[in-house]
């Protein structure tokens, strides 16, 4: 069978929604159940006046095309302020602020003007989710381009009013302005909260990043008082009225299933309700501790089936991948003929790495509130998908889709990991078995244990090289852990590069960067290997093996303010260097270690990034800080343990992540592209932390560590 070539696109989609929802088994009373609606999409809708975002027409759904209506992006009401709608979610990378200021720069206005509504499944346009650092490069424009739209309208109304030459006219501050007459009218004073009738040019011209006045500037965090004074209100702090709180029995191991249940003790238990659907079992009550009581009364036996341990998790994902036919439909990457590379190669080399399962441990657990008004749902939850999730709750519920409306409040991080409905789902059944709305908060247990993990993987590779240092053959295979950033930046004129996906033994999906974490510990690693082996310096190999100018800047930029090549790695210091691109941005990062007994500590770290236009100088760094001291705890000490369907380690004490003491000196430097369009951010800066790291570790001890994590228990137990 012909192996399929996927485009990026496809392969970045296809770990985002390969993540297994939990399954309950509901078994719903025949009355709760609706006809599904199976028809066309609603193409046609009639826009009225907005005073308030509760009263806005919903929008219609019209798959991955954004809407061409303008009022189904930006509204200004009758004193100026400018409403704009994006179904993108909040969940603490600050896009709430590098929206606005994309929007107040087209539309010319104050940033203190614009309030975004986001991810409403009722009020916002269709989105696919927040996910694989699309906001920037996708939704930036598209938010741009109502935003310019809505100007060129506006001049046009005041044109009209004044009966002047449009050309003539300026925006400014809010205001159409006459330079000539010395006229002006507010915004507000030209919509009177009317919405907009007409649809965004596809040629719109937008401003030049060159030009910016808004945009480009270190805008601190619009809303980051609310925050820090707890005026934020997180989904485990909303109310309701007469609100009951949920917990749910969970079984003892994966995959098991109910086998006998008695609720005597918990039915004793005042104000508290038992709720049985399936395999499904949780508890309704006037507080959290009467719920968390109840569910502790309960007595279930489960029954499992026998389950692997990770002590046999690698030979388990490399034995267990589809057959041939199978894989035919995964991705591949081939070029030029391997045999005849190896034929010219001076030098071959074949190395395996592997990367255990970790979990995205956000500060926020999952939670939700959900409440049933008749036939109809609202579920307030922390989710990267919100339209995904309201699809998961009309198919659970068999509800039609308009009768289930999601809503994310601005969110404790995600880093990948909340793109299912699963706390959405379990208040939703716990509150129609109530009768009232229901808010259910996982705990951290909980969270650890089953929320889905990045995946594990195994991952060959295999190279020729020439006496020169030019690689000429690149073979890689990908078990299970995935296809992002798998394909090699390097110029390499013979490659095969492979995805196998296995027979997962845990619930695995999308982490912060997707796979690319693992492809380039291997790949950054190996390539220190290969520069070892023909006694030239990692970054000299680098180099001599890309053209490619935006790489060879980073790896540049970051050598030189690292000092790279100044001092040689000693058995107590230990230098490396790693670099690559991945979603259109680029990263170079040099680490330094410290080698102390059997400890290993990173000592500093110099990164250098680039993502074309900077559209917020300041949530950047944040971005890139934050991604290399997350990036640390995976390519340390961050590891799933698991046995027999049971997580071994689902508490803080027993799970090891960054802390304070851990935190390196951190230099960042960011190359502002003004002549490239914005690229996302929010992953690529943790790739290059894990293989720096590991050729750090290397370059000290000589002992070439090829797992991750490196060093969970010391340097002798890793070696």
């Amino acid at each position: 069978m012909a192996t399929k070539i996927f485009t990026d696109a496809e392969l970045e989609q296809l770990q985002h929604e390969a993540v297994r929802r939990l399954r309950y088994g509901f078994e719903l009373d025949r009355r709760d159940f609706f006809k599904l609606m199976g028809g066309g999409l609603l193409v046609c809708l009639s826009w009225r006046a907005v005073t308030a975002q509760e009263t806005r027409e919903p929008v219609p759904r019209g798959g991955d095309d954004e809407p061409a209506a303008l009022a189904a992006w930006l509204h200004v009401n009758e004193k100026g302020l400018v409403t704009v709608y994006t179904g993108k979610a909040e969940l603490g990378q600050n896009i709430r602020t590098s929206l606005t200021q994309q929007v107040a720069e087209e539309l010319h206005v104050p940033l203190s003007s614009i309030q975004l509504v986001m991810a409403d499944t009722e009020l916002t346009p269709y989105d696919r989710g927040t996910f694989g650092s699309r906001t920037t490069p996708y939704m930036g424009p598209q938010l741009r381009k109502a935003a310019a739209a809505a100007r060129v309208v506006l001049i046009q109304m005041a044109a009209e009013r004044w009966k002047a030459d449009a050309g003539k006219l300026v925006a400014s501050g809010g205001k159409v302005l006459d330079p000539q007459s010395k006229r002006s009218i507010s915004y507000g004073e030209l919509t009177k909260g009317q919405e907009f009738v007409k649809d965004i040019p596809a040629d719109v011209p937008l401003a030049s990043p060159n030009d910016w006045k808004i945009a480009g500037t270190p805008v601190p965090k619009l809303d980051a008082r609310d925050f820090v004074t707890g005026r934020h209100k997180y989904t485990s702090d909303m109310t309701r009225p007469n609100l009951q709180y949920g917990k749910v029995l969970r079984p003892r191991a994966f995959h098991a299933t109910l086998a006998s249940l008695e609720t005597a003790d918990a039915q004793k238990i005042a104000g508290a309700t038992v709720v049985r659907d399936g395999n499904f079992v949780g508890v309704v009550a006037p507080s959290v501790e009467v719920a968390s009581r109840a569910v502790d009364a309960l007595h279930a036996e489960w029954n499992a089936p026998k389950q692997i341990s990770d002590r046999e998790l690698y030979s388990y994902l490399r034995n267990s991948v589809g057959s041939e036919e199978d894989e035919g439909e995964q991705p591949s990457h081939r070029v030029g003929s391997i045999n005849d590379g190896l034929a010219a190669s001076t030098k071959t080399l074949a190395q395996t790495y592997t990367v255990a399962y970790i979990a995205h441990v956000p500060l926020e657990p999952r939670a939700a509130v959900a409440e049933w008004s008749a036939d109809t749902l609202t579920v307030w939850t922390g989710t990267q998908r919100p339209f995904a999730v309201q699809e998961e709750l009309a198919e659970t519920f068999h509800l039609p889709i308009e009768k289930v409306r999601v809503i994310v409040p601005d969110t404790g991080s995600a880093y990948g990991g909340k793109h299912t409905g699963d706390a959405a789902v379990e208040a939703a059944r716990l509150a129609k078995a109530a009768g009232r709305p229901v808010k259910l908060v996982w705990t951290r247990e909980e969270e650890f244990t089953w929320a889905y993990f990045r995946p594990a993987g195994v991952i060959d590779a295999k190279a020729g090289v020439r006496a020169d240092g030019t690689i000429l053959t690149w073979e890689f295979d990908n078990y299970n852990s995935g296809p992002a950033g798998i394909r090699t930046p390097y110029n390499v004129p013979n490659q095969r590069i492979e995805f196998h996906p296995a027979d997962s033994p845990l619930r695995q999906g999308s982490y912060r960067a997707l796979a690319a974490t693992a492809n380039f510990f291997a790949r950054e690693s190996f390539m220190d290997e290969l520069a070892h082996a023909m006694a030239m310096d990692p970054l000299e190999l680098r180099l001599k093996n890309t053209t490619d100018a935006r790489l060879r800047a980073v790896l540049e930029t970051a050598a030189k303010n690292f000092g790279w090549g100044k001092e040689k790695s000693s058995p107590r210091r230990g230098f490396g260097i790693a670099a690559g691109t991945e979603k259109g941005s680029y990263v170079g990062t040099c680490v330094e270690v410290a080698i102390e007994g059997e400890n290993v500590a990173i000592k500093r770290v110099v990164e250098a990034f680039e993502c074309g236009a900077v559209v917020n100088p300041n949530g950047l760094q944040n971005q890139i800080n934050g991604a290399i001291v997350q990036g640390m705890g995976g390519a340390l000490f961050e590891a799933i343990h698991f046995d027999n369907g049971i997580i071994l380690n689902p508490h803080l004490a027993q799970y090891r992540v960054p802390r304070f003491k851990d935190v390196p000196q951190i230099e960042i430097e960011v190359l502002d592209r003004k002549d490239l369009p914005p690229a996302g951010a929010g992953e690529t800066p943790i790739l290059g932390i894990s293989p720096a790291t590991a050729n750090a570790i290397f370059a000290a001890t000589g002992v070439r560590l090829r797992a991750m994590p490196l060093v969970p228990n010391g340097l002798k137990s890793s070696s």
